[in-house]
């Protein structure tokens, strides 16, 4: 707190009289009595050439400083207010902030530093607030009806592709199915015809047919059966 002391006591004489004979704003006018107090040089002063000022120690900046103009201790608010008159972060290793019309020994030239206007002011003096209104609800609804009907006719187009595609897929599996039972049949015959054909072939002993041997049998009725089984799951 006798840092505080300091600087409520230690600020040029001079300054505080021209601040009678202009009219800077207020904020700046604090911001250059804190650089030029040379009792706070180890906290915030100017750079080597008077161009900019130096924040060294923002915490105890915040802490014992700026209540003691500015009745507050929030550095972030302190630096959101230099932005607004055109101060610029200049060094990114330390908080050196710069202004052309910011300079040592020359405080005239604060009354000529501006505070930004508002972004909003810049871009909107166009037209009459319900002329505005009334342009903007017609293109609204211009845009909403174009959108609308190039919605329902892709929608459409969609609709009929798709119907198309299902109409082909089950043109392919009728026919897939149709081949499929075609072959089944096929290979029923096939695998009968042979054991009918060999009961007939068999050669007769004294007038008398031989018979067939057992394991052959079962073995091309069990070859049969897995085709037919194969064939039958290929074709659901």
């Amino acid at each position: 707190m006798s840092q505080a002391k300091t600087v409520e006591h230690g600020f040029d004489k001079g300054l505080l009289e021209y601040v009678g004979k202009s009219s800077p704003p207020p904020f700046l006018l604090k911001t250059y009595m804190l650089v030029e107090n040379p009792a706070t040089d180890d906290i915030i002063s100017w750079n080597a050439e008077g161009t900019a000022f130096v924040v060294w120690q923002p915490a105890e900046f915040a802490r014992d400083l700026l209540p003691t103009l500015f009745k507050h201790s929030n550095f972030s608010s302190f630096v959101r207010q230099l932005n607004t008159y055109g101060f610029r972060k200049v060094v990114a290793s330390r908080w050196e902030f710069y202004n052309d019309l910011f300079r040592r020994g020359q405080r005239e030239l604060l009354s000529e530093i501006r505070r930004r206007k508002a972004w909003r002011s810049k871009v909107h003096p166009v037209a009459p607030p319900v002329q505005a209104a009334v342009q903007e609800s017609d293109e609204e609804r211009g845009s909403t009806s174009t959108s609308s009907s190039s919605g329902h006719g892709s929608l459409f187009d969609e609709n009929k592709r798709l119907k198309r595609e299902n109409d082909m897929l089950n043109s392919e599996l009728v026919s897939v199915k149709k081949r499929c039972k075609e072959l089944l049949d096929m290979v029923a015959r096939g695998t009968s015809s042979p054991e009918n054909t060999e009961e007939d072939e068999r050669p007769k002993l004294f007038g008398v047919r031989l018979g067939v041997s057992v394991e052959r049998k079962i073995e091309r009725a069990e070859i049969s059966e897995r085709i037919h089984v194969l064939l039958s799951q290929s074709c659901k």
